[in-house]
């Protein structure tokens, strides 16, 4: 089940965390309540690392990083300091790269599960190569609805989707096809259309703004198969996640 919590008070708790199946980042600057909450909720897995670390000295981690269980990507303004840590600090089999894009919010730019990525349309070719290869993706550069910024208007997990309220029946029906995944068109925070900036999510479990109404959370839930995610099956997954079978 999908819970509800603030970074100071921002309900945008997507701007300051990235989930993954394999890893959490937050941004320094928070409330001990903010970190806890993540820790209670994911330290059921032993070994999943939640990781305390800035980007270029911003807490925005979320908006400004990408990435899945195989990898992570930053920007090339990530300080060697703020590398360092996150290489010493995530599990081995994620690969860590910084790249070289104008566009350096890359969590605005790009959105992806385990399998696929959407892209911001202007991306360079070599960025869209380094993100195939890292995050282990088929890619594909998309806008939805109307809008560039992929990464922020949309949430995805392994399991399913929550994409801008005013994605068409039709754009809905050709990213479900792309993504394989079930998609919905909503909002979270009372109305918000910023999808990623108030949600972040993984296979088991979502944290979203303490704005989201509980219809919110019904729907975040059901298409996100949250209400199914059993602690056995957890277990399974993010062992799966953590250990490099190659």
């Amino acid at each position: 089940m999908a819970t509800r919590l603030q970074f100071e008070n921002s309900c945008d708790i997507g701007v300051y965390s990235k989930l993954t199946n394999a890893y959490c980042l937050v941004g320094i600057g928070g409330s001990e309540k903010f970190y806890s909450t993540f820790e209670d909720e994911l330290g059921v897995i032993r070994g999943f690392p939640v990781i305390k670390t800035s980007i270029n000295g911003s807490w925005s981690v979320g908006r400004l990083c990408a990435g899945n269980k195989n990898g992570l990507l930053l920007p090339y303004t990530t300080t060697p300091q703020e590398l360092q840590h996150l290489r010493n600090s995530l599990p081995d089999s994620v690969e860590v790269q910084c790249i070289d894009e104008a566009h350096s919010a890359l969590g605005n730019c790009i959105a992806c599960n385990d399998h696929v990525a959407l892209i911001h349309p202007d991306l360079d070719k070599d960025t869209e190569e380094m993100i195939a290869d890292v995050l282990g993706v088929e890619v594909f550069r998309q806008t939805i609805a109307g809008n560039v910024l992929v990464g922020s208007y949309c949430s995805l997990s392994n399991k399913g989707g929550l994409v801008h309220p005013g994605t068409s029946i039709e754009d809905l029906g050709e990213l479900s096809t792309l993504l394989q995944v079930p998609l919905v068109a909503g909002t979270v925070n009372r109305g918000s259309n910023v999808i990623a900036a108030g949600l972040t999510v993984n296979d088991w479990t979502a944290f979203c703004g303490s704005d989201t109404t509980a219809t919110k959370l019904a729907v975040i839930d059901s298409v996100f198969g949250l209400r199914d995610a059993q602690p056995r099956a957890i277990g399974v997954e993010i062992k799966k996640s953590l250990i490099d079978s190659s």
